[in-house]
């Protein structure tokens, strides 16, 4: 099998597309998705499925894709050996739960390695099950999840099947957020009946191992939801929807301000969130990856420790 084609599939496992995929390589679509069919034909066996979000992997899919992901490193390693004295390429590769003060890390490291040569940064933004799927099949090498404390043995139990290490980073109570135009925004203390008459906006791809499989926990008990997939769309839907709410984890006091959101407890309520930094068992982190979760620390303890309401 040409080696180029192990690039072309790994390229639209990691978009999710064929016609992105295809835009990343420089390649026309037909031509790309003839390649995948030839990579599909040669193996008897399909590589991907077409869903409603997006392209994503079979089961023998995932486990020929390890495979091509290893191949494709060796063959870098080739690479780096023929041209000699040039600079490695330095990579990061991470999953990590949906904005807050996780990305507010990520771009604190970010900022301290903008000005490298040869750097390849790899961010993506989803729910628990997706980041353990990424680790396990070796498209990211860490990341962190988010659950509720109440599921801890479901995600545990879980991520010991998947080979996968865990230690803690922070568990924590959600917080309201809002526009700083939201009828609540200057209360006193909040009470939870007080947001009956909003509208809450939620992640509606959250699901619990053993428990909701491919469909989604029941995402809300208010009489009045959005249920979002899409992680970028939820600052912007809180600022131009004056009568929204969503519970988050502590968010960084710049975004706030910049976004024009407000960020409130809420009394007597009992939801909670556990984050926990995921790795293959017996993983040793890259120079890269330390600096990486010494950035993520600094982050969680400048909102943890910064005042925030």
């Amino acid at each position: 099998m040409n080696t180029l084609l192990f690039k072309y599939v790994l390229e639209v496992e990691k978009s999710r597309s064929i016609s992105q995929a295809a835009e990343n390589l420089f390649m026309a679509q037909p031509n790309l998705s003839k390649a995948i069919r030839e990579v599909e034909e040669t193996l008897g066996f399909p590589v991907f499925r077409r869903t409603p979000k997006g392209v994503i992997p079979t089961a023998q899919g995932q486990e020929f894709l390890t495979i091509a992901r290893n191949i494709v490193a060796q063959l870098e390693k080739i690479e780096a050996i023929a041209v000699g004295g040039e600079q490695p390429r330095r990579s990061l590769r991470i999953s990590i739960p949906r904005a807050s003060y996780i990305a507010d890390g990520f771009i604190r490291f970010a900022r301290e390695h903008d000005r490298e040569d040869a750097l390849e940064l790899q961010v993506q933004e989803t729910n628990a099950m997706q980041t353990i799927a990424s680790i396990a099949s070796g498209l990211c090498s860490m990341g962190v999840i988010r659950y509720r404390p109440e599921n801890e043995h479901y995600f545990l139990d879980y991520l010991a099947d998947k080979g996968l290490a865990h230690e803690p980073v922070w568990e924590s109570d959600y917080r309201l957020l809002f526009s700083a135009r939201h009828p609540l925004a200057s209360a006193g203390e909040i009470q939870e009946h007080a947001l009956l008459p909003f509208t809450e906006i939620v992640h509606g791809d959250e699901t619990v191992p053993y428990v909701t499989s491919e469909r989604p926990l029941p995402p809300t008990e208010s009489r009045r939801f959005v249920s979002l997939c899409e992680r970028a769309n939820q600052f912007e839907l809180l600022m131009q929807l004056d009568n929204t709410y969503m519970w988050v984890s502590p968010v960084p006091e710049p975004t706030l301000e910049r976004c024009h959101l407000v960020q409130r407890r809420c009394a007597g309520h009992t939801r909670r969130f556990r984050d926990e930094l995921v790795y293959p068992v017996g993983y040793t982190f890259t120079a890269m990856e330390r600096a990486f979760v010494d950035k993520l620390f600094e982050a969680k303890n400048a909102v943890a420790f910064g005042g925030e309401g």
